[in-house]
């Protein structure tokens, strides 16, 4: 792989989300040997479809961990990716790439042929709590996190992740002290460093942290990875951000930080939660420091339906319906209670009025939107009739309309 230096890139700024495929945005952003510590939380492999109302009602995140073409293809997918993370990960950097039981041996053998078998470092098992049960087989309650070097020159600071003694084993050292002269030297360090396997509480619903990511992390997970891994001002990437809880802890503990994700709605939920800690307080700081989301009617036209869904809703000043199966044709709702559809498509036409008027009258609802990229003769005159015969209200906004009143 050719090297890419300083003055190939555009520009890697620090402390900024990228919206986009991190195999596509890292060659563009960032040189070889730049970053001390990556973290990757990539889809597993699980063949599940998630979706969900994030916490503050405004977007609808649902996406799919499928792959069809099973594991192979699934591995392709993700070799591109783990090779750009290699090559901005300093020599004395490390990576941390977090999967499951569905896919965690075909990656071990993937990193090893990338990273070399002999950086690996650790298998980290991170074992918690959570509901649900079989009577089939041992319930799978752990997650494996694959530590890897870039080098033998890794860095690595057991000092600042040590557990607290229990107080059986700070009364059995004080009684040894009166013998051995070292037991005052373990005493002040404070504590014992964290084997392989970490005991630490999943997310729950009603925590302060949840923010409604089906598959959301806990901070003192990434914490401790920070704090081994890292010392403040160093850089710490996620290439696969999600919702952005390394970032997070990567600014509370003082490090510079890049967070890069392919979906819209992730992004702009990872905008909101750094507002919330005093990042991207101004529309200027948001402009510079948060790159890649859709701003051309082409990018906007490209969206998956879902973020595309968001968009408008966001834009709309708009809830999402939380009823996905079934909507009965209203797709969000504004602040005011007037109903939404959200149409991706050119020309629609009179029968889709039609439906949305079913839908309103179902709502008891006088006014209602439509949005979409143009409309028909028939719909306008559709909606016509609708108000001069019935009175209900229904605006026909472009997305260019709703683009430009942004």
């Amino acid at each position: 792989m050719r090297p890419i230096s300083l003055d190939k890139v555009e520009g890697f700024r620090f402390n900024s989300i990228y919206c986009g495929n991190c195999q596509e945005v890292l060659p563009r952003k960032c040189p070889d040997d730049y970053i001390d510590l990556i973290y990757v939380d990539p889809p597993f492999f699980s063949n599940k479809k998630y979706e969900v109302i994030w916490g503050d009602g405004y977007e609808l995140r649902c996406f799919e961990d499928r792959w069809k073409g099973g594991i192979n293809n699934y591995i392709a997918w993700m070799e591109p990716k783990i090779r750009e993370c290699h090559r901005v990960l300093k020599k004395t950097g490390s990576m941390y790439l977090h999967c499951d039981w569905h896919a965690n041996a075909h990656l071990r053998i993937l990193m090893d042929g990338i990273f070399g078998p002999e950086n690996f470092q650790n298998e980290i098992v991170w074992h918690y709590r959570s509901g649900g049960g079989t009577s089939k087989r041992f319930s799978r309650k752990h997650d494996t996190i694959y530590l890897y070097s870039k080098s033998e020159e890794c860095r690595f600071y057991p000092d600042d992740i040590r557990e607290p003694y229990a107080p059986s084993t700070i009364a059995r050292l004080k009684y040894k002290g009166a013998r051995e002269k070292n037991v005052d030297k373990v005493l002040r360090r404070g504590g014992r460093v964290p084997d392989d396997v970490w005991a630490i509480e999943h997310v729950q619903g009603n925590s302060e942290e949840a923010c409604g990511y089906p598959t959301q992390k806990p901070e003192a997970l990434l914490e401790r990875i920070i704090k081994a891994s890292s010392k403040p001002a160093d850089a710490v990437l996620d290439p696969m951000c999600g919702c952005g809880t390394a970032l997070i802890v990567a600014h509370r503990l003082g490090r510079q930080w890049v967070g890069i994700d392919v979906s819209p709605t992730a992004v702009n939920v990872m905008k909101r939660r750094m507002q919330r800690l005093g990042v991207f307080s101004t529309k200027k700081e948001e402009i510079e420091h948060i790159s890649g989301l859709p701003r051309s009617m082409e990018e906007v036209n490209a969206m998956e339906p879902f973020e595309f869904q968001n968009w408008v809703c966001r834009k709309a000043w708009a809830r999402p319906s939380r009823m996905r199966v079934g909507d009965k044709g209203i797709d969000g709702w504004r602040t005011n209670g007037t109903p939404l559809q959200v149409k991706q498509s050119e020309n629609v036409g009179r029968n889709v009025v039609d439906n949305f008027e079913t839908a309103m009258r179902r709502a008891g609802k006088k006014k209602g939107i439509i949005v979409a990229f143009s409309f028909s003769k028939g719909a306008h005159e559709e909606a016509a009739r609708a108000e001069l015969d019935e009175g209900l209200e229904i605006e026909l906004k472009t997305v260019k309309k709703l683009m430009d009143e942004a």
